[in-house]
């Protein structure tokens, strides 16, 4: 693994966009279709990088047997795709992050698990996120994470190496695909890390307290080069 940060490499939900607003409406509005409750803060919160499955399976507790998934996240999907940024809004130190890697000319990307057509849907919605240089889905690739290949998928198009690069995520599968790519990993610390999880095991580089955090990484980077 190169010691020189290259590229940088993003995911989207609880790392670049704070979504659990319109996720968990999505997801609440199911459960209440099935008679449930909605999701508290902290079902939310630890569940919300899990997708429709997370946010479902801690609403329901357990899925019932006369419950099909696939029916549940589709209804999901259509709810989510409704009302897709009504609550979203990008994290607080993002934007000037963003503006510093155009500034050093470092490249960066997204990767995330997200469905390529909702992602289209939402990244309009951000005008910093357009200018991401690559865009690589859950569904871009017939594997996504924790496989390591959309991240090194994700490398080959912006032309660097995938161990020169960073990946930036919140919950231990992302660990465990820039681990598999052989990538730089860090943890968004400020993302959907419930109380249940440890990211301090998940073998990162660092767990990141702010995107500013990423920024002071660079820096001293370019001290130590």
């Amino acid at each position: 693994m190169s010691k020189t940060i290259k590229a940088v490499l993003f995911d989207l939900d609880g790392t670049l966009l704070d979504t659990a607003p319109d996720m968990a409406d999505a997801a609440n509005r199911v459960l209440a279709d099935h008679g449930h409750g909605p999701l508290n803060s902290q079902q939310i919160k630890a569940n919300t990088s899990y997708g429709a499955k997370g946010l479902l399976s801690a609403g329901f507790g357990e899925i019932p047997q006369h419950l099909d998934m696939v029916h549940l996240r589709q209804a999901f999907l259509d709810y989510y795709e409704e009302k897709i940024c009504v609550g979203t809004s990008i994290y607080d130190g993002i934007k000037p992050l963003l503006a510093y890697l155009e500034q050093h000319n470092i490249p960066w990307g997204i990767m995330t698990n997200k469905p390529g057509f909702l992602t289209d849907l939402l990244l309009p919605f951000f005008p910093e996120l357009m200018k991401a240089q690559v865009v690589v889905c859950g569904d871009t690739l017939e594997v996504a994470k924790p496989h390591p290949e959309p991240l090194l998928y994700a490398s080959e198009l912006l032309n660097v190496d995938n161990l020169a690069c960073a990946y930036i995520g919140d919950i231990e599968k992302d660990m465990i695909a820039a681990q598999a790519a052989k990538m730089h990993a860090y943890v968004a610390g400020w993302g959907y890390i419930g109380t249940e999880h440890s990211p301090c095991q998940w073998n990162a580089h660092d767990i990141l307290n702010s995107p500013y955090s990423l920024i002071a990484t660079l820096e001293n980077q370019k001290q130590l080069n």
